[in-house]
């Protein structure tokens, strides 16, 4: 399944490719990817 985020250069909500999941400093886990669009670098915090 396909994570979706808010991609700041296209202004909207879109799918993200390339997804890793990293953990931050702060020990909380996030969605690292790129918009399916314009190739621009994506982030999403997971709960």
């Amino acid at each position: 399944m396909a994570e979706v985020g808010y991609c700041v250069k296209c202004k909207s909500k879109k799918e993200m490719k390339d997804t890793q999941q990293v953990t931050m400093k702060n020990k909380r886990t996030a969605m690292k990817g790129k918009c399916t669009t314009c190739n621009t670098g994506m982030y999403k915090i997971m709960k």
